[in-house]
């Protein structure tokens, strides 16, 4: 089976998409190969394509993909087909997600929390601090929170630096085989990461980290996560490609803002000018917009009640019964109370302009 699924990758002109076309019409991976199989009746499939694929030399192809289990075995490395139980769940929704995968490490890709932290190659002093601050903030409030990045120069090797250091899973998505590591100086990184976490490629060993190949390792870094934080980024880059990527896939994007005029804060000023990203400048913004919720939120909620008292009853029913439920929409706090939308909606109002609330997407209330 792995034979036939690593050689419907070298198939030239058979993308991730056609090729499962390919498998759902015929019914596996094998009748690909089959020059029995009925290709013009599948969507995506024409003539001269039908005729390409019953022309394959087959012979070379699946010596090549021999060839590659090979060295699979010899250095237990770990593979996982998109129809497999083991292929990462939030790639299965990105339609141009790679068919097969290899791995060299253990983690868990569905944690129920991922994080995607990319930006420049050139990251300042400030850029590595606030990625070096997120990333632990987020292993004490969130441990277990995977961290995906690209292994390269700058924030990526910051974000997977500070995962090893605050005992987080990080995965490290490669441009290239996993015979060779990219850049030569990540090494020693690499090898950490693939004993704590994992190396993640699509490409097959002998493949040079040549420059398209990071664009689509990029959609790789992107579908893996909740959310794509930029830390910073020049006005062009992987980061920014990334991001519109993480964008197209519905996931959140946050990027770190900075001084107008600065290079590397160029890309995320835009991003944040433009609507693609929210801004973010702290842990706390991330929690907002994936409504995670933080450990803290239990003293806050009793710190906001003690200290800010409700200044009517409409307030401190509203404050009693978001102590005890947390989180509530508008209208089953009005079922709750007893308070009619319109009156309601006005305190409500009111109370977040005193600091006592805060609303989120989807109409619902917390209190601060």
């Amino acid at each position: 089976m792995l034979k036939y699924q690593i050689a419907l990758t070298l198939i030239n002109g058979i993308g991730p998409k056609l090729a499962r076309n390919l498998i759902a019409y015929l019914g596996s991976v094998e009748a690909v190969f089959s020059p029995k199989s009925h290709f013009e009746k599948i969507p995506g499939i024409g003539e001269i394509m039908a005729a390409k694929l019953r022309g394959i030399d087959q012979n070379s192809i699946l010596a090549r993909a021999e060839e590659e289990i090979s060295f699979i075995a010899r250095h237990k490395i770990k593979t996982a087909f998109f129809t497999d139980e083991n292929y990462p769940e939030r790639l299965t929704n990105c339609e141009d997600a790679p068919l097969l995968l290899y791995s060299k490490g253990d983690v868990n890709y569905d944690s129920v929390k991922a994080i995607s932290i990319v930006g420049t190659r050139s990251a300042s002093d400030y850029g590595k601090t606030l990625c070096e601050k997120l990333v632990k903030e987020i292993a004490e409030r969130h441990p277990g929170t995977l961290i995906v990045s690209g292994l390269a120069y700058g924030i990526d090797i910051c974000a997977h630096r500070a995962a090893l250091k605050n005992g987080l899973p990080t995965v490290a998505v490669l441009a290239h085989g996993l015979d060779r590591i990219y850049p030569p100086t990540h090494r020693q990184t690499a090898t950490e990461i693939s004993k704590k976490g994992a190396l993640l490629t699509e490409f097959m060993t002998g493949t040079n980290p040549d420059k398209p190949n990071f664009v689509r390792r990029n959609r790789i870094v992107a579908g893996l996560c909740d959310a794509v934080v930029v830390v910073e980024s020049a006005s062009k880059g992987g980061a920014l490609i990334t991001a519109g990527i993480g964008a197209s896939y519905s996931r959140d994007v946050l990027a770190f803002p900075g001084r107008v005029g600065d290079e590397v804060s160029a890309g995320c000023n835009r991003l944040i000018k433009t609507n693609i990203a929210a801004l973010i400048e702290s842990l706390d913004d991330l929690e907002y917009a994936l409504g995670w919720e933080s450990p803290t939120n239990d003293n806050k909620a009793t710190q906001g009640y003690l200290f800010k008292a409700p200044d009517t009853p409409e307030e401190k029913t509203i404050m009693d019964l978001l102590i005890s439920e947390k989180e509530m929409n508008l209208n089953l706090i009005s079922v709750n109370t007893g308070i009619t939308i319109p009156k309601l909606s006005a305190t409500l109002l009111d109370m977040e302009f005193k600091g006592m609330v805060k609303s989120r997407p989807g109409g619902l209330y917390k209190l601060l």
